[in-house]
């Protein structure tokens, strides 16, 4: 039974004083609870004072992006090794925002991706299709592409703590959301793909996410599907109740 994993990227959102507090929060509803997984993604400048109101908990924090360098004279860059040095056990690689908006490349997230696994980072690795790809009927081989790019460099050891996130680009901050049967679909799909490089026993213990607009009214429908093992959720993590919801939609939380 793969344990379901629930993210919330808190993207570029909140002031520190609201920040530490939302910590504090999630920290008195979910911090004592071990049957889903939790963990949250605040901006850089929060990482340390939320992780101070998180510690000893069972929320894990991470980062929203990484370096793919170790270190040198990158302005604004902060390094896996960096991330790992104040306690953050996880980073986002390959997030949609940061291929449409800062223009990572297929090649830049794969460099991410081996420089967080290098250091010692879990991963979740992001993949998906915009809406014109979709209409394309592209998605598969959008999706396709993201993750052998990503994963051809890398054995199943090196792995062992991936998760990946399928956010259908066209369904992040729209308001638009997957069916349940769409999701379904692409989730079966990426199990397959990564059976076919990497083995059938290591795709059926692969964690795969579901991100795309999910809320606390859509979560239950769209967790219960059979490929889906927990969400990537995005503006609804900045509230407290909505996202303990969602964390419970897992199925398997208490």
């Amino acid at each position: 039974m793969r344990t379901p994993i629930v993210g919330g990227n808190w993207k570029m959102n909140l002031s520190l004083a609201e920040a530490q507090r939302l910590g504090a929060d999630l920290r008195a509803r979910l911090g004592s609870q071990r049957a889903a997984h939790v963990v949250i993604f605040p901006p850089y400048p929060y990482l340390a004072p939320v992780l101070g109101k998180l510690a000893g908990s069972a929320v894990d924090v991470g980062a929203q992006d990484v370096h793919e360098q170790a270190k040198g004279a990158f302005t604004s860059g902060v390094s896996a090794l960096m991330i790992r040095s104040l306690g953050c056990t996880w980073t986002l690689v390959g997030h949609s925002e940061r291929r449409a908006v800062f223009g990572d490349t297929l090649a830049r997230v794969a460099d991410k991706l081996r420089a967080s696994l290098g250091a010692g980072l879990s991963v979740v690795l992001c993949v998906g299709e915009t809406l014109d790809e979709r209409r394309a009927d592209r998605t598969f081989e959008v999706v396709s592409q993201q993750l052998d790019s990503a994963l051809s460099a890398h054995s199943v050891d090196a792995l062992r703590t991936l998760v990946i996130a399928y956010e259908p680009v066209w369904a992040i901050g729209t308001g638009l959301t997957a069916t349940p049967e769409q999701a379904q679909a692409v989730h079966a799909f990426i199990r397959g793909r990564i059976a076919e490089r990497f083995g059938a026993d290591f795709a059926g213990a692969l964690r795969i996410q579901y991100g795309g607009s999910v809320t606390a009214d859509n979560a239950r429908a769209i967790l219960a599907q059979p490929d889906v093992d927990g969400a990537l959720v995005g503006g609804a993590s900045l509230e407290c109740t909505s996202f303990v919801r969602i964390v419970r939609a897992s199925g398997k939380a208490s």
